[in-house]
């Protein structure tokens, strides 16, 4: 089999790393991959729909796995489908529960399935009229695809109206930002599920625990992920039932009752409280770094496992009974102005993890930064400690300018 995969993070590593000793894969193809997928296969430097489609066309691609939001919301299956190649992913139409904050709020009201209270605003002067009127904290989000930035909880009027203003007016994420999404504020943890799905049924993987703020202690600026662990320790068989009860099954029959059925994945993402667990958003992709962790732990062969759901039949997943941890370590700046272009040095001594790069590519015989997440040590163990210890021992090994990652993914 020939494969492509398409993105250039740390996941994509991940998902690389998983599939490379699969003797039936002869060839993976990167778009535009790092510099861990450069040694495991080929990258090869396309963006657009239409050239990737050329590409899939001339290399005899069988299966292509798409890893970021971006190609699917932009329909690169309807495009791919059209010429008879198969794609892991929804269409266009699908990936808008990803794509549309606002579409995907109102799929969750149309079928029962617990979510925040919410409202959606095209105009600027109606949503700084409608927060006047809301208690605090209160969360606004940016409709469209913002890199995972587009939230912001804001503790009084002032942050909101300050939100509202920088989304609609300055547009600091661009069109993503003209519709928005203000919601209750819900007190809690997160929790993401990532389920595969073979067009007819869901299959849920362990929950995993990510770590979503720049600094210790959940402090600083949203960023994509400065971490992530698996199972998640918070989360126990109770958390699960009410999120099956109140979340995947009425998923289930919301994907059915639209004619969404596709074969890929969705992601949940959760926040559980004291009553409950509630859906904050649906992504329609691998995550990134929960597939770190949940690639450390599976034991199930990859390919057997998407070829399955592509054939429309079901699935057994199966988790090794120990702890992964992933470590990112990120440009300085992260996540705002950030600075590339550093040689990163002490590969050789990670000895009990797994590095995989993520903004980072090969220039002659060096790595150099060129992301805002360069890398992700991964590493399990039978405890949270012993997994910890790895993880830590050895990013003390790696350096780069600048760089810098969180003390407590890890800690509860």
């Amino acid at each position: 089999m020939r494969i492509l995969i398409i993105g250039e993070g740390g996941r994509e590593s991940a998902l690389a790393a998983k599939l490379q000793n699969d003797p039936r894969i002869s060839k993976m193809f990167f778009a535009n991959g790092n510099a861990t997928t450069d040694v495991i296969g080929k990258n090869v430097h396309l963006s657009e729909i239409k050239e990737l489609r050329d590409f899939a066309i001339k290399e005899k691609v069988d299966l292509t796995i798409v890893g970021p939001e971006a190609p699917l919301v932009a329909g690169i299956r309807d495009e791919f489908k059209q010429h008879d190649l198969k794609v892991f992913g929804p269409n266009q139409k699908v990936a808008s529960l990803e794509g549309s904050k606002a579409f995907s709020k109102k799929f969750m009201q149309t079928y029962d399935i617990k979510t925040a209270k919410a409202v959606v605003f095209d105009s600027y002067n109606e949503a700084k009229e409608y927060v006047q009127t809301q208690e605090y904290p209160l969360v606004i989000k940016a409709s469209g695809l913002a890199g995972g930035k587009g939230v912001v909880i804001c503790d009084t009027l002032e942050e909101a109206e300050a939100t509202i203003h920088d989304f609609m007016i300055r547009r600091i994420y661009g069109d993503a930002g003209i519709r928005l999404v203000i919601e209750e504020y819900l007190q809690g943890f997160e929790a993401s599920i990532i389920a595969f799905s073979n067009g007819e049924k869901l299959f849920p993987c362990i929950a995993a625990k990510d770590y979503k703020k720049a600094g210790n202690g959940d402090t600083g600026p949203n960023t994509g992920g400065m971490g992530s662990v698996a199972p998640s320790p918070e989360f126990t068989q109770e958390h699960y039932a009410d999120f099956e009860k109140n979340i995947l099954e009425p998923t289930v029959k919301g994907l059915k009752a639209e004619g969404f059925g596709f074969k890929g994945i969705i992601f949940f993402g959760l926040m559980v409280t004291k009553n409950g667990a509630y859906l904050l958003e649906y992504n329609m992709r691998f995550g990134d770094p929960e597939t770190q962790v949940l690639m450390a732990l599976m034991e199930n062969n990859l390919l057997d496992v998407i070829q399955d759901c592509m054939e429309g039949k079901d699935i057994e997943l199966k988790f090794k009974d120990e702890k992964a941890i992933c470590l990112v370590m990120c440009s300085g700046g992260y996540p705002r102005n950030i600075e590339t272009g550093f040689e990163i040095v002490g590969e050789d001594k990670v000895k009990n993890s797994q590095l995989l790069y993520a903004g980072a590519i090969r220039k002659g015989d060096k790595v150099v930064s060129n992301g805002g997440r360069v890398l992700n040590i991964v590493a399990t163990g039978s405890t949270y400690e012993d997994a910890r210890k790895k993880a830590y021992e050895d990013a003390g090994h790696v350096h780069f300018d600048y760089g810098f990652y969180r003390e407590d993914i890890g800690k509860f």
